[in-house]
C-alpha cells in the first residue's frame, strides 16, 4: 500500500498520482452539482438558494476534518519517506479517535444552534424551510464525512490515490441515483437531496474502512481497540500542524458563508445565483485540491528523504499544468456562458442576471491555478506558522476585506462579493512564492 514518491520522473509521478485524485474530486464535484441541477430544475430558485446556503454551512463544519486530515496525511507521508512505519501506525490510530470524536461534538453543537445559524445568514424567508431541512440532514451525516476524509488521508499519505477515487465513485453513483429517486420520484424536495448526499458518504466511508481493515497487514495497523489510543507523541505534531490547517479551511469557509449572508440581502434570486457561482467554481477546486494533495504528499516524502532538489520540479509542473487547464476552462465560460448556466437551472429570473458572475469566475480559475502549487509547498513542508498566516490573510483579511470594500464601499452589491472572493484567491501564491524563495521550506518544522 506504500508508494515511493522520492525516485523517478517528477512529472510522471505527479500526474499519475494526481489523476485519480482529480477523478475523485471531479466525481465529488459532479454529485454536488447534481444536487443543484436536480433541485434547480424540479424545485426552482428557492431550492437552489437553500442548497447554496446549506452547502456552505456544511463546508464550514468540515473545517476540522479537512485541516486535521491534511495534517495527518503530511505526517504519514513524511514518516513513510523517512521509513518510520511505527510512527505511521500511531498516527492512524490517533487520527481516527481524535477526528471522529470532534465530528460528534460539532454535530451536537450545530444542531442545537441550527436556528441562530440560519438567521445569522439572512436566509430568505422563501427558502428558509428548505435550507433548514438541508442543513440539519447534513449535520447528522458529519460523522461519515469526517470518517471518509480520515481514510483518504491515510491512503494518500502512503502514496495511494487510486482507492480514494474508487470510494468517491461509490458515493457519486449512489448519490446521483438517490437524488433523482428522492427528489423527482418521491417528491422529498431539498431534504431528499441532502439525504442522498449523506447516504452516499456513509456507504463510501464504510466501504473504505472495510478495505483498510482487509489490507491492515500491509501497513501494520491491526484495528484492535488499543490501537486507537491517542498517542501523545503523535498528537502534539498533529495539533501543531492541524490547527493552522483547520483555521485555514475554516477561515476561507467562514468568509464564504459571510459573503453568502451579504449576497442574501439582495434577495432569493441572487442567493440562487450564488449557488450557481459556487457549484461551477467546484470545477476549479477539482484541479486545485487534486494537485495540492498530490503535491503535498510528494513534497512531504521528498523532504523526509532529504531530496530537496526535486521540490522545484514538483511545483513547476503543478503551475504549468494549471495554467494550461484553466485557460481552456476560462475560454469555455467566456464563449458559452448561457449554455453552461442553463445546465443548472431554467429559472428565467436567475438566468437573466447570470452573466454578471462570468468575469469573477474566470478570475477565480486563475487564482486556483496558482493556489495549488503554493499550498503543495506550504502543506507538504508542515510549516504551521505559515499555514496560520495564509489562513488569516487569505481567509479573513483579504477575502472579507475586499468583498466588504467592493460590496458596501463601492456599492457593487453581490458583484463586489464575487470579485472580492476571486481577487483574494491570489494571496496564497504571493505568500508561497516568498516562502519558496526564502528557502525556509528546507527546514524541518513539524
Amino acid at each position: 500500500m506504500v508508494k515511493d514518491l522520492t525516485n523517478g520522473s517528477v512529472a510522471k509521478q505527479l500526474i499519475l498520482f494526481a489523476l485519480p485524485l482529480f477523478a475523485a474530486n471531479a466525481l465529488q464535484a459532479v454529485y454536488n452539482m447534481v444536487d443543484m441541477i436536480i433541485v434547480g430544475r424540479f424545485i426552482g430558485g428557492y431550492g437552489m438558494s437553500a442548497v447554496s446556503i446549506g452547502g456552505d454551512v456544511l463546508h464550514l463544519l468540515t473545517f476540522f476534518s479537512i485541516g486535521f486530515a491534511t495534517a495527518g496525511q503530511v505526517l504519514i507521508a513524511r514518516n513513510v519517506g523517512a521509513g518510520k512505519m511505527d510512527e505511521v501506525r500511531k498516527t492512524i490510530g490517533t487520527l481516527f479517535t481524535f477526528l471522529l470524536g470532534i465530528s460528534i461534538l460539532v454535530s451536537i453543537i450545530c444542531f442545537v444552534l441550527r436556528v441562530p445559524i440560519l438567521n445569522a445568514l439572512n436566509t430568505p424567508a422563501e427558502s428558509y424551510g428548505y435550507a433548514m431541512d438541508y442543513m440539519v440532514t447534513c449535520i447528522v451525516g458529519l460523522f461519515f464525512i469526517y470518517g471518509y476524509n480520515i481514510v483518504s488521508a491515510i491512503l494518500r499519505g502512503m502514496g495511494d490515490s487510486k482507492r480514494p477515487f474508487v470510494f468517491v465513485g461509490i458515493a457519486a453513483v449512489l448519490n446521483n441515483i438517490l437524488d433523482y429517486l428522492f427528489v423527482v420520484v418521491f417528491h422529498m424536495a431539498v431534504f431528499g437531496a441532502a439525504l442522498a448526499t449523506v447516504i452516499g458518504q456513509g456507504v463510501s466511508f464504510i466501504a473504505s474502512l472495510i478495505y483498510l481493515y482487509i489490507r491492515r497487514e500491509s501497513f501494520g495497523f491491526d484495528f484492535k481497540l488499543s490501537s486507537f489510543a491517542i498517542s501523545r507523541t503523535v498528537l502534539r505534531p498533529l495539533v501543531l500542524l492541524g490547527i493552522p490547517m483547520a483555521i485555514q479551511s475554516a477561515a476561507v469557509s467562514f468568509s464564504k458563508v459571510l459573503l453568502i449572508a451579504w449576497i442574501n440581502l439582495d434577495g432569493v434570486v441572487y442567493s440562487a445565483l450564488a449557488g450557481l457561482y459556487n457549484k461551477i467554481n467546484l470545477i476549479a477546486a477539482v484541479f486545485s485540491m487534486a494537485f495540492t494533495t498530490a503535491g503535498a504528499s510528494m513534497v512531504g516524502q521528498n523532504l523526509g528523504a532529504a531530496k530537496n532538489e526535486r521540490i522545484p520540479r514538483i511545483l513547476g509542473t503543478i503551475l504549468a499544468i494549471g495554467f494550461i487547464l484553466f485557460t481552456l476552462m476560462a475560454a469555455l465560460v467566456a464563449i458559452f456562458p448561457s449554455e453552461i448556466y442553463s445546465i443548472f437551472t431554467d429559472d428565467a429570473s436567475v438566468l437573466a442576471i447570470a452573466s454578471i458572475i462570468t468575469m469573477p469566475m474566470i478570475l477565480n480559475f486563475y487564482g486556483a491555478a496558482t493556489r495549488s502549487a503554493a499550498f503543495a509547498l506550504i502543506n507538504g513542508s508542515g510549516n504551521t506558522r505559515l499555514n496560520l498566516a495564509v489562513a488569516l490573510i487569505d481567509g479573513i483579511l483579504l477575502r472579507i476585506g475586499f468583498a466588504a470594500l467592493l460590496c458596501f464601499g463601492f456599492r457593487m452589491g453581490s458583484l463586489g462579493c464575487w470579485f472580492g472572493d476571486a481577487v483574494a484567491g491570489f494571496a496564497p501564491m504571493m505568500i508561497g512564492l516568498t516562502f519558496f524563495l526564502s528557502g525556509r521550506w528546507k527546514k524541518k518544522t513539524a
